[in-house]
């Protein structure tokens, strides 16, 4: 043992992370009776209670609720006053989030689960050094989740991230939102509605590659509505001037003036500080390698789950979830249980929202399967008239011979709720006909189903 080393202790499991899937991994594993510990370098509660999920969907809902009022302006609503206040918004979210920590950390030792703080770095194949503390574990799990991944651009440090945003006490007037998945869309509308002037920068000809292309153009449309979506537009670097800051790209039209530049582009594995070349264990690009227990290849003592695992799969918090389960019955039961093919819904929570779940068209195509998409528009039905939303429309893939669901895409008002109805359809392999035969309340979003399985 190294001498600067303040402590040595023996654990029959050691985890690394406090999200979804390393705290319900820790509390499984001890209530069969392990001695657990459990570590991790921010506040306990990990990305989706703290960072993600949660205070997004705060935030995000007070823009869908001042959307649809102001869609109702004239119609029976006053909504000439109607605004966001933002310091008040962002009070409210952190009396919901702030207490997290201290109650996740409460729980484990409630539990009898061993809590560090602090940065977590291997030093030997199943032994991790936490602020000069050697914490040996029987088994180890990896679950420290995704980062902003590094850009390579001129004048990186000058972007802001997702968090950043998330602890805004004030709204700049300009935001410049680099790239165009989940985080920037679902911020920009945020903000747009908010006040402030935006402009979305994407390298590539659609934003949101894992949805379907109809639906994204006229998400892209709600967009420009609001403020720039620049679509083809690569950014190249990050000038710092004396009103702020200016975004070049290698598109037309800029540069671009902003208040503040928020990094929305891809997400990275979470594993540059672990020293995992000091446990042999491999990892790529995607994160750690694992075989089909989510057991590293190179190290059997150490698991992975979640954004930190290379396994199929969306970076989503029901992702991370099954991957605690399958770990936990591993651990506990000795690699008994294999990470199966399951079925994810995901939204992204704009205004209107999009929605999906199974196969695009694409994927369709891919696997020689013979299918129908009905494709409908739903500005005319009287859930959608009701409050006056300007975008709503699905497109449903369905098997030719089978008349099984293998996918559903939504957009509008309804879409993130109705999406797991076709989740439940899809992993129950429903077809077209159970679903029609299904009979939901009236008038509701999910009344609408059956009208969208007929195609119109």
């Amino acid at each position: 043992m190294r001498a600067d080393l303040r402590m040595q202790k023996h654990y029959d499991l050691v985890v690394a992370g406090t999200g979804v899937a390393g705290s319900t991994v820790a509390k499984r594993c001890r209530k069969a009776g392990w001695n657990v510990a459990i570590v991790d370098s921010r506040p306990f509660g990990g990305t989706c209670a703290l960072r993600g999920c949660t205070p997004k969907k705060t935030l995000v809902q007070a823009g869908e609720r001042l959307d649809r009022w102001r869609h109702l302006a004239g119609k029976g609503l006053r909504a000439e006053d109607a605004r966001i206040d933002w310091p008040e918004l962002m009070r409210f979210k952190r009396s919901l989030i702030d207490p997290i920590p201290a109650a996740r950390e409460a729980e484990y030792a409630e539990a009898g689960i061993e809590c560090y703080h602090g940065e977590a770095r291997f030093v030997g194949a199943n032994a991790l050094e936490v602020n000069g503390d050697r914490l040996e574990g029987e088994k180890v799990l990896i679950a420290t989740g995704a980062r902003p991944a590094t850009l390579g651009i001129e004048g990186e440090e000058h972007l802001a991230n997702s968090d950043d945003f998330l602890e805004l006490s004030t709204l700049p007037r300009r935001i410049v939102f680099v790239g165009g998945g989940y985080i920037s869309m679902e911020f920009s509308h945020l903000a747009a509605r908010a006040g402030s002037q935006i402009h979305v920068l994407h390298q590539d000809e659609r934003p949101l590659a894992p949805f379907d292309p109809d639906l994204v153009d006229r998400l892209i449309e709600a967009t420009r509505e609001l403020g720039a979506l620049c679509l083809c537009h690569r950014v190249k670097a990050i000038e710092k001037t004396g009103s702020g800051l200016l975004v070049h790209t290698d598109g037309d039209g800029g540069p671009f003036a902003a208040d503040l530049v928020v990094h929305g582009a891809s997400r990275s594995p979470n594993i540059e500080a672990l020293a995992l070349d000091r446990a042999g264990v491999e990892a790529g690009k995607k994160g750690i390698t694992v075989n089909a227990h989510l057991q590293s290849v190179s190290n059997p003592a150490v698991y992975a789950a979640g954004d930190v695992a290379d396994a199929p799969g969306p970076q989503l918090t029901p992702v991370a979830s099954l991957h605690a389960e399958v770990v936990a019955e591993n651990l506990l039961c000795g690699n008994t249980r294999s990470l199966e093919k399951a079925v994810f819904a995901s939204a992204v929570f704009t205004e209107p929202t999009l929605a999906a779940v199974g196969l695009l068209e694409a994927q369709a195509q891919e696997q020689g399967l013979r299918y129908r998409a009905l494709l409908d528009d739903h500005r005319e039905r009287i859930a959608v008239r009701s409050i006056a939303a300007p975008y709503a429309a699905s497109k449903i893939l369905v098997e030719e011979t089978s008349g099984r669901i293998l996918g559903a895409h939504l957009l509008g008002p309804f879409a993130a709720e109705i999406i797991n109805v076709f989740a439940l359809a899809i992993q129950a392999q429903m077809d077209i006909d159970g679903m029609r035969s299904t009979h939901f309340a009236y008038p509701t979003g999910s009344s609408e189903i059956f009208a969208m399985l007929s195609g119109g």
